[in-house]
């Protein structure tokens, strides 16, 4: 759950089902109330896949969403920060673990490096940038934390296979959700 409308379909969804109360749904986490003598565990876990989610009981696995939730919180929604605050120190913050430890989690469980996830979110709020048309490069560039244009020209036409002025141009941008960055 990685969008205000994720976590709006879980809350509306799990307000219909009955014997569940929804306490509290953010990114990536959801509490509910329920009596477990009424409702059990796989049952809740059906509901989740009914809309789409899966419940996550491996601790790797949990540590692996929260470090893509705070990169996420960074890239997508930091205003700014980002060019600011060194990622590392953010997500190490945001985790409460060490750096090390995240980064060795984060690689086991996906197969790629946080370094990796972290630009394919930056390219992807590149594209959301571009397409909004109210930000030059240079500021584009400068939010997202890059040294310069051309470094961050470089990355993007690397994994989007074209410039911002070709991507800019097409009928229907292509864009990945967040959740099928580490799929593609």
């Amino acid at each position: 759950m990685v969008s205000k409308s994720c976590l709006k379909l879980v809350e509306v969804y799990f307000n219909a089902v009955e014997d569940i109360t929804v306490h509290r749904v953010f990114l990536g986490e959801v509490s509910l109330y329920a009596d477990l003598d009424i409702i059990s565990i796989e049952q809740i876990s059906t509901h989740f896949k009914n809309i789409g989610f899966e419940v996550i009981i491996d601790k790797e696995t949990i540590l692996t969403e929260k470090i893509k939730i705070a990169a996420i919180e960074l890239i997508m929604f930091s205003n700014n920060n980002n060019s600011i605050i060194r990622n590392s120190d953010y997500i190490s913050d945001r985790i409460q673990e060490p750096y090390d430890k995240i980064s060795k989690v984060f690689s086991k469980i996906t197969g790629t490096t946080l370094e990796k996830y972290i630009i394919l979110l930056k390219i992807e709020k590149a594209k959301e940038l571009v397409l909004e048309d109210s930000l030059t490069l240079s500021e584009i560039s400068y939010q997202l934390g890059y040294s310069s244009v051309q470094y961050l020209s470089r990355q993007f036409k690397q994994i989007s296979g074209c410039t911002f002025s070709e991507y800019k141009e097409m009928e229907q941008p292509v864009r990945v959700a967040l959740d099928d960055l580490l799929t593609r």
